[in-house]
């Protein structure tokens, strides 16, 4: 997702200056292009027929690249979830020129005016992707939720699918939706907050025009349908996991939790934003108590998000039970292959496992190659999401130089301090000797678009 939402194409010279620092790609190869044009009229014909069912897909209304669509079925106390892929694998031939280029990208980069994609649009949004305007290949995965939020792969299968509706988070109805979908959701949450899960998505940032020539910082709503759908995301996520933990494969997403000056830090940041955090509160059980439509809370999810140690890819290795904090289980990434190279090859060894086969050997190769691939697309995708917020800070705060405004230290060393703004959700740095926990008060220097950089001093008496 774009870390930032700017309507009004406020931030849009700064953002071609980012694109040109990090060479975002603008377009794809000729022969990409050409290899991408016939892959789109390949007709599935590995696949069973499952256009009887009633699929659809939710997702951003301006979406075009569509990963997943899902229908629900009750199977007695239990609920069989659906959840069909984008066959990427179908259209991308392993060592072809698509391949090829995929490998250099990892990922598909986001930013407020577009997106460099994976692959190439005849393929991500319009043959591959899940729309609903014709018959589409897809593997779905069938998993089994049980009362208690309990996750099983029941089957994989390659099918042809017919999505009944493109929906989207800010217009669906309940009506829209397959039975069964707040239930199931439910249960995966459930089973999060017993298991001591911290997963946090923070809401999107929105630049917003305020008249005069200014502009601010505001939280867009994350909605209720948007976090039933990552639900049911996860539960295949995990299901597929365990499967391929189960059977000695796989790529696994693992994440250690914030360390222990990391916490105290958030400590810091959540007293800067007015937030009441108690003393004998774990971090996980406070993560539990955020909603991302209160403007400090979702300021402190946001901080939360860049707190951690950052999440990594590892193959399976023998003995080793893979672990990802935030989810306070064994996770894998397989529902997004449109946009994240590594989930195509975790659906293919999904598929074969399932069906009792082996799992090719490209694949298993693949799971060995893909972790620095992946985290040079991450490393990438983090420094532009962070270069983007850089950018919107220091437009949002031009022109308010000389301004004296409150903050609270969130961490220190000889250096300096990291200070977290009390009423915006701006985290900086200034020369202090002061501690963390200290309230001080910080006059704005300069805030450069150009560099995407501010500047702050102690305010006289702060």
């Amino acid at each position: 997702m774009k870390t930032l939402i700017d309507k009004n194409l406020v931030l849009a010279p700064g953002l071609a200056a980012i694109r040109a620092q990090f060479a975002v790609p603008t377009e794809f190869p000729p022969e990409v292009l050409a290899a991408a044009e016939g892959a789109a009229r390949r007709a599935p014909t590995a696949h069973a027929d499952r256009t009887d069912m009633a699929f659809v897909t939710l997702d951003p209304a301006s979406s075009t690249d569509l990963d997943q669509a899902f229908t629900i079925e009750r199977r007695g106390a239990d609920l069989l979830l659906h959840y069909a892929i984008a066959d990427v694998a179908w259209f991308v031939d392993d060592g072809g020129v698509i391949d090829i280029e995929a490998w250099k990208r990892g990922t598909t980069l986001y930013l407020p005016d577009g997106k460099a994609g994976l692959y190439p649009p005849v393929l991500a949004e319009n043959a591959a992707s899940l729309l609903p305007d014709g018959p589409r290949a897809a593997v779905i995965f069938s998993v089994r939720v049980a009362e208690d939020g309990a996750v099983k792969l029941d089957a994989v299968e390659r099918a042809v699918i017919r999505s009944r509706a493109k929906l989207a988070y800010d217009s669906v109805r309940d009506s829209d939706l397959p039975e069964g979908f707040a239930d199931l959701a439910g249960r995966i949450t459930d089973a999060e907050a017993r298991r001591g899960a911290s997963r946090v998505d923070p809401p999107q940032q929105e630049v917003e025009a305020i008249g005069d020539g200014g502009y601010r910082l505001s939280f867009a709503p994350r909605l209720e349908s948007e976090d039933r759908n990552a639900a049911l995301s996860l539960a295949s996520n995990l299901a597929v996991a365990a499967a391929l933990q189960a059977h000695h494969t796989g790529l696994f997403r693992v994440m250690a939790g914030p360390d222990d000056r990391a916490v105290r830090r958030l400590r810091q940041v959540a007293k800067a934003l007015g937030l009441a955090w108690p003393d004998a509160m774990p971090l996980a059980a406070f993560e539990l108590t955020l909603t991302g439509a209160d403007p400090a809370q979702a300021a402190f999810m946001v901080a939360l998000r860049r707190a951690g140690s950052g999440a990594s890819y590892v193959p399976y290795r023998e003995g080793v039970v893979p672990w990802h904090a935030a989810m306070a289980a064994t996770y894998a990434h397989a529902t997004a292959p449109l946009r994240r190279l590594a989930d195509r090859y975790v659906v293919q060894a999904a598929l074969a496992i399932a069906n009792g086969q082996e799992v090719p050997e490209v694949v298993s190769a693949a799971f060995e190659k893909l972790p620095p691939i992946m985290a040079r697309a991450d490393a990438i995708g983090g420094r532009i999401d962070r270069a983007v917020v850089d950018l919107a800070e220091t437009v949002m705060l031009h022109g308010r130089e000389g301004e004296v405004l409150p903050a609270v230290i969130v961490d220190a060393d000889e250096h300096g301090a990291h200070i977290q703004l009390a009423d915006l959700a701006v985290l900086a740095s200034v020369k202090t000797t002061g501690r963390p926990g200290d309230r001080i008060s910080v006059k704005l220097l300069a805030a450069d678009p150009v560099q995407r950089t501010l500047s702050f001093a102690v305010a006289d008496g702060g």
